[in-house]
């Protein structure tokens, strides 16, 4: 396993990570959703990624079930708060109240003293981001999480949160977590001011929601999470599912399964630090965690970047 170092951090991940939005403690029993986590932490993955918005807590309270026979100190765990968790109008978005209350909560469900990386999920708008840098930074003061990031932020947003802490001698964010995959590239517009910024990315969905398995070209069930997705529905169009159907055939002319082809690629691109896999079984996993023995020639790297350009 290839570990990355997090931005312009001291802090090292594994080039692969494990999602568990919709299954560890979800759509995974515990003895499943051990496998999982056994067969990520056996292959080298040190790095794992929840929110206490996966299942209302339950992916957080599953995990740390999960992590209790492991050492603690040899795992980068990741946690993020937005969503609202309750009706109570405080109980949502990234006033100091609302990150207090949850990361004292996430904490309990991980039943750790502390999260390596805590993320603010999305941006709030009711919220000035002068007091959000503040609380992230007392977080780290008080030796409750040691960095921070953010997840689906703009520019703008981002900027600002910058400036301030430089201003003010405050922890600055370290990480962006953006979708990104062959089909969805739009965050490489971004890259040279997170390089400039010193901020790291960890990539959510990098197959595309599974359409990049090619499982989508030819057929789609009626309950498939294809047929009952918008933005996944969204993405199928017909010129994109042309340019998968060219893209499976490159990665059976390559050897090589889809999954593992495309996660390859986005292994060699610039400023990723980690990509999150998701899978629902350790089978599964295997297939995309065969991404970090793949050699991507470079013929092919151009040839995919120029399809999907």
């Amino acid at each position: 396993m290839d570990y990355r170092n997090l931005g312009r951090s001291g802090l090292k991940v594994s080039a692969l990570g494990l999602g568990t939005w919709l299954t560890v403690g979800q759509s995974l029993n515990q003895q499943q959703s051990r496998e999982l986590v056994d067969s990520a932490v056996a292959a080298g993955v040190n790095h794992f990624d929840l929110a206490d918005a996966y299942g209302n807590g339950a992916a957080e309270r599953a995990f740390g079930e999960l992590v209790k026979p492991l050492q603690r100190d040899a795992l980068v765990i990741a946690s993020k708060l937005f969503w609202p968790q309750s009706d109570d109008p405080n109980d949502c978005g990234l006033s100091r109240k609302h990150i207090r209350v949850s990361i004292e909560r996430t904490l309990k469900n991980l039943q750790t003293d502390y999260l390596d990386i805590y993320y603010c999920h999305r941006e709030d708008s009711s919220t000035p981001v002068e007091e959000t840098v503040w609380a992230m930074h007392d977080l780290i003061a008080q030796g409750k999480i040691l960095y921070w990031g953010t997840s689906m932020w703009s520019d703008k947003t981002l900027k600002k949160a910058l400036a301030f802490a430089e201003q003010n001698s405050l922890h600055k964010p370290i990480v962006e977590q953006p979708p990104y995959n062959l089909l969805e590239r739009w965050v490489e517009k971004k890259q040279r001011f997170y390089q400039h910024a010193g901020i790291g990315m960890v990539c959510w969905s990098p197959l595309a929601g599974g359409a990049l398995t090619g499982k989508y070209v030819n057929t789609m069930p009626v309950d498939s999470r294809g047929a009952n997705t918008q933005w996944l529905q969204e993405i199928l169009t017909d010129g994109n599912n042309a340019k998968i159907a060219q893209f499976v055939s490159l990665a059976e002319q390559a050897g090589v399964a889809p999954a593992t082809l495309a996660i390859s690629w986005l292994l060699k691109r610039n400023q990723v630090a980690s990509v999150l896999l998701g899978a629902t079984s350790a089978e599964q996993l295997q297939q995309t965690l065969a991404a970090q023995e793949y050699d991507l020639p470079v013929d092919l790297d151009r040839q995919l970047s120029k399809l999907f350009a």
